[in-house]
């Protein structure tokens, strides 16, 4: 049997080189796997090509690595709440590879599961297929590297020809993960919304590195309750049940508001 057990995230993520691929787990805050983003920071990696469905806030999540200049790529399909990211993003100091919500989720899952393209409708007519989208500015307000087209073909699933577009699946050298529960043979158990592209991410990753707030021993977990596999898990660190969680925007019902006192729209 296989204990796949790290002492530490900073010794879990020791080996991770400048100018790695990495598939990061994480839903805008929630179920980011902080702990070892923070190592990864510690430890000076830099030049870092990212896949993960945003870049978190300005001083938390992958905000932190984008903040201390460590990250050249992101592959993402959502950047809204990052004012660095968009500053570096227009400076042309970040590449950015945009990409549809579950095109972005259905290329992880394709890259773990051995697939290597697919076609699907999402972006046909767009320049998602046509090409053009700015990957990298020039810094003068002009787009030195734009996206490809991709290729573009008729099918019938259903009887009716429709086009659709190739994406071809995502790979990445490490994936950095964070779940619940975990067992030291690497099975995960995810919490609500931290399920959100930690589960994809894990998969993608040749390497995978998952953060638990609880380790068990094998057997402790119900079979039927496990969301990942540990086939897909290569390291596992405990972080603690009391570690920091940080909500994006914290809002309220209009009763609850007047209850307070809170004006309405605060």
């Amino acid at each position: 049997m296989i204990d796949k057990t790290f002492a530490s995230a900073a010794e879990a993520v020791a080996d991770i080189p400048d100018g790695a691929s990495l598939a990061v787990g994480g839903f805008g805050l929630s179920g980011n796997p902080i702990a070892l983003i923070e190592a990864l920071l510690a430890q000076g990696t830099r030049d870092l090509s990212i896949v993960s469905n945003n870049c978190g806030v300005d001083d938390w999540g992958l905000g932190v690595l984008l903040n201390a200049k460590r990250i050249r790529k992101m592959t993402s399909s959502y950047v809204g709440e990052n004012k660095e990211f968009e500053r570096q993003f227009l400076s042309g100091e970040l590449e950015l590879e945009l990409t549809p919500q579950g095109t972005l989720a259905e290329k992880l899952r394709a890259g773990g599961a051995g697939i290597a393209a697919f076609y699907t409708q999402t972006g046909v007519g767009t320049q998602v297929a046509e090409g053009g989208l700015p990957r990298r500015y020039d810094g003068q307000g002009g787009v030195a590297v734009a996206s490809p087209p991709k290729d573009v073909r008729v099918f019938a699933p259903d009887g009716t020809e429709r086009e659709y577009v190739l994406e071809e699946a995502i790979v990445t050298d490490f994936a950095l993960v964070h779940a619940r529960r975990g067992d030291t043979h690497g099975n995960l158990v995810f919490n609500k919304s931290a399920r959100n592209f930690n589960p994809l991410a894990a998969m993608a990753g040749r390497v995978c590195i998952a953060q638990v707030e609880e380790l068990v021993a094998p057997g402790e977990l119900d079979p039927d309750s496990i969301h990942l596999p540990g086939i897909y898990v290569h390291r596992i660190v405990e972080v603690g049940t009391d570690i920091e969680k940080r909500i994006e925007r914290r809002t309220v019902s209009v009763a609850e508001a007047l209850s307070r006192d809170i004006p309405e729209g605060a």
